[in-house]
């Protein structure tokens, strides 16, 4: 899949959970819409995409998610 594509749509979920005013239940939001909806390909080419960017191109919260998930 296109990660153009997929930084748009992780930055898109990111932006919903933004209004939740407790960091960790918005990051824990990003992360289970990750994992809930996301096939695992996705998931891993997006993980890859942090990993050799630093995830510049993304929301803040959607890195913390990244780095939630590699735990």
């Amino acid at each position: 899949m296109d990660i153009h594509k997929l930084v748009k749509m992780a930055n898109e979920i990111a932006k919903f959970f933004e209004a939740e005013p407790d960091r960790a239940v918005a990051v824990e939001g990003v992360v289970g819409h990750l994992q809930r909806f996301w096939e695992p390909r996705m998931r891993r080419e997006l993980l890859a995409h942090v990993e050799q960017t630093g995830g510049g191109d993304l929301r803040p919260l959607v890195v913390e998610a990244v780095r939630a998930i590699r735990k």
